[in-house]
């Protein structure tokens, strides 16, 4: 959709100028003239006393093979790559292959000083870099990122554009794809694209309209796929018309790539067009509170505690056993529901995936939405007392009993353990 102003019937009047909130629209004389700024947020359309300012269909379809390579937003803070981009990195990888011809994989780095992340891109997968850098790009903004990435994607036509669904990534995809007029898939778990099967795929499903769509027509779609109902079943969601297609991925579900040492690629210095006037927001300062310190998609192990625990002291002896093992304390959503843990400590489908090499399950029965945050852990220990619980499926060790009684004799185990590889080393 665009909006339109209707050159006869505008008086020049300005209300809708004052009521933009993205400052989309200037004067042209007594004219209103909408700028590339512009959301389609509609403020303006009420505003207008006169009915001068209408949403139109955009001018003819997109040229959808006028767009190529996947794009991965290359997410740094303070000069290091989020774990997820590399994940990213390497699912991008894997679509442009199985794209084929010349397609690539590039990664999008939007920063200040960032040079030096360019060789980890290399290394982990990526064909191209897209280096952004200017000094209003330092520290993350809603408007300066969402604007240089617009811009370079006007410029450079991707075909598939993949973000981390972390907090920077879920502010800025949505606002990218709302310029671009695109799709965007939200939290998907999983990303397919064959050629020539997308168009089949939308002519077979008879509640889509598919009179515009061209079967020859070279371009291929990304089929992604995402939990929905709460969990209860997958959709797979398509985007036929519109260029390019968007989906976030949440932290620790794709694969990262092997890294290759010395690997190289193309770099692209995109110079970008900002000024402070295109950032609405300023930056006074920045508090990392403790809880942020929580790094469920990086740690090795986790012991994560449900309502099994009976109440919020359960969580003494988690933090324990977790401090014991070296591990970081998770929780399933019944229990931060019931107010005994906070919600960054959080694993499931409404939490933090997670994809530790060992994940003790502490009193969680394992339901649907918990399994599809941990299930691909490397070892998955239950210790539940109910032997029938969903948990035990998925598990690879399983100790059916009282977690009260069983947690203090692992740790207890665990203290020998180490008196005994203290002694063999001296």
């Amino acid at each position: 959709m665009a909006i339109q102003v209707i050159k006869e019937k505008c008086k020049g009047c300005r209300l809708c100028v004052k009521a933009c909130p993205f400052e989309a629209i200037d004067m042209d004389g007594k004219l209103a003239v909408i700028n590339e700024k512009c959301t389609a947020c509609n403020q303006c359309i009420a505003a207008c006393k006169f009915g001068a300012i209408i949403k139109t269909e955009e001018d003819g379809p997109v040229d959808l093979s006028a767009y190529k390579n996947v794009w991965v937003f290359a997410e740094q803070r303070d000069g290091k790559l989020m774990n997820v981009a590399l994940e990213l990195i390497g699912e991008g990888y894997r679509l442009s292959r199985e794209i084929g011809g010349d397609t690539k994989v590039c990664a999008v780095l939007i920063g200040d000083q960032i040079d030096h992340l360019t060789d980890e891109c290399y290394a982990y997968g990526a064909d191209k870099v897209y280096l952004i850098s200017h000094p209003l790009l330092k520290n993350y903004t809603t408007d300066g990122y969402t604007k240089v990435l617009v811009d370079a994607i006007r410029e450079y036509k991707p075909e598939i554009v993949l973000y981390g669904a972390t907090h920077i990534g879920r502010d800025l995809a949505p606002r990218a794809a709302a310029r671009m007029n695109a799709g965007l898939t939200a939290d998907c778990t999983r990303l397919d694209v064959k050629v020539s099967s997308y168009i089949e795929y939308a002519q077979k499903n008879t509640t889509l309209d598919t009179s515009t769509l061209d079967a020859n027509d070279p371009s291929t779609g990304l089929k992604q796929t995402r939990p929905a109902f709460g969990g209860n079943l997958m959709a797979t969601i398509i985007c036929p018309r519109t260029r390019p297609q968007m989906s976030t991925v949440r932290p620790g579900v794709m694969q990262k790539r092997e890294k290759v040492e010395g690997a190289r690629g193309e770099l692209i210095r995109v110079e970008p067009q900002l000024a402070e006037g295109d950032i609405r927001t300023k930056i006074l300062d920045i508090v990392k509170s403790a809880k942020e310190m929580v790094s469920l998609t990086d740690a090795k192990i986790i012991c994560s505690g449900g309502r099994g625990l009976g109440g919020p002291e359960g969580f003494a002896l988690i933090k324990e056993f977790a401090d014991k093992v070296g591990g970081v304390v998770g929780s399933s959503r019944a229990a931060v529901d019931a107010g005994w843990i906070d919600h960054s400590h959080q694993v499931g489908q409404t939490g933090t995936t997670v994809k530790p090499n060992i994940y003790f399950a502490c009193g969680i029965s394992g339901a649907i939405q918990h399994l599809a945050g941990m299930q691909t852990s490397d070892i998955i220990v239950a210790i539940n007392k109910d032997a029938d619980a969903p948990i035990f499926e998925v598990a690879d060790y399983g100790i059916v009993g009282d977690l009260y009684k069983v947690i203090p004799q692992i740790i207890a185990e665990w203290d020998n353990a180490e008196a005994l590889y203290d002694a063999s080393t001296k």
